[in-house]
């Protein structure tokens, strides 16, 4: 169920019946080596978040397509980077207006590894202003032990490697060149490192991993486990109250739960 088909009339009974839940995905657009399109991050949250809403019935706030980019460089063309302050404040802002919509369950999927951080600190924004909204923070590659394992299998600092070129293979296909595949395999070079270095220093090609190893068959398979963990989470996460009932500004036990 997509937030933006959806009227002011429509969406309160949609929030009623999804426990007070909403999903945003975010992503990033970015070099993804000479085989991948730029949008491989944010095509797949969307993808992915639109599957899982309709099995969970929460609602897919529109896709963030950008992120914090800053790593892979201005080596490559095709990368449009947000600071990670810009980041905190435009997802921030979201769930503001998201809080005030009726969301009190707000599961943030992120498609982009280095965007982890600037979400978290969204993330304690958000709880530290709004006493009575949940916010979970789900990384696409490591919603479950199967999905990292097939994510890490090629490479400890993956990108654009077997496993996101077999998940575009799979779900979408127009953004692979298959015919660059045997030419764009790059060996991860950050084991044993002490800093972390932006991609231009790792990488000869943008990529980290082997490329050339990914079937559509696999992607299937993997796309098939994330949005079936993916659901389960947001599921267990419908359903979750806090451990204690202690307001974040004092006065004692009783917080006030809207979504109840």
């Amino acid at each position: 169920m997509k937030w933006a088909d959806r009227t002011w009339c429509e969406l309160p009974r949609d929030l009623r019946e999804a426990d007070c839940a909403a999903i945003l995905p975010v992503g990033a657009t970015e070099q993804h080596g000479p085989h991948l399109g730029t949008g491989m991050d944010f095509i797949l949250a969307e993808k992915l978040c639109e599957k899982v809403s309709k099995r969970t019935g929460a609602p897919m706030l529109p896709t963030l397509p950008y992120g914090c980019s800053l790593g892979h460089s201005r080596r490559w063309p095709g990368t449009i980077a947000l600071q990670p302050i810009t980041l905190i404040t435009i997802v921030k802002e979201i769930g503001d207006w998201a809080y005030h919509s009726g969301v009190r369950r707000l599961f943030i999927v992120n498609s982009h590894v280095t965007n982890a951080a600037p979400l978290r600190c969204s993330l304690e924004m958000l709880r530290a202003e709004h006493d009575d909204m949940m916010v979970a923070v789900v990384n696409t590659a490591t919603i479950s032990e199967r999905v990292r394992a097939a994510h890490f299998a090629d490479a400890e600092d993956w990108h654009a490697n077997a496993a996101e070129t077999a998940l575009m293979l799979a779900e979408a296909p127009a953004i692979v060149r298959t015919d660059l595949l045997p030419l764009s395999d790059d060996q991860d070079r950050t084991s044993g490192l002490v800093f972390a270095h932006p991609v231009n220093r790792t990488s000869l090609n943008g990529v980290t991993g082997f490329p050339s190893r990914a079937l559509v068959e696999d992607g299937r398979e993997l796309f098939d486990w994330m949005v079936e963990d993916l659901s389960a989470l947001i599921e267990k996460g419908k359903s979750e109250k806090p451990p204690l009932d202690f307001c974040y500004f004092g006065g004692g036990a009783g917080t006030s739960d809207k979504s109840q």
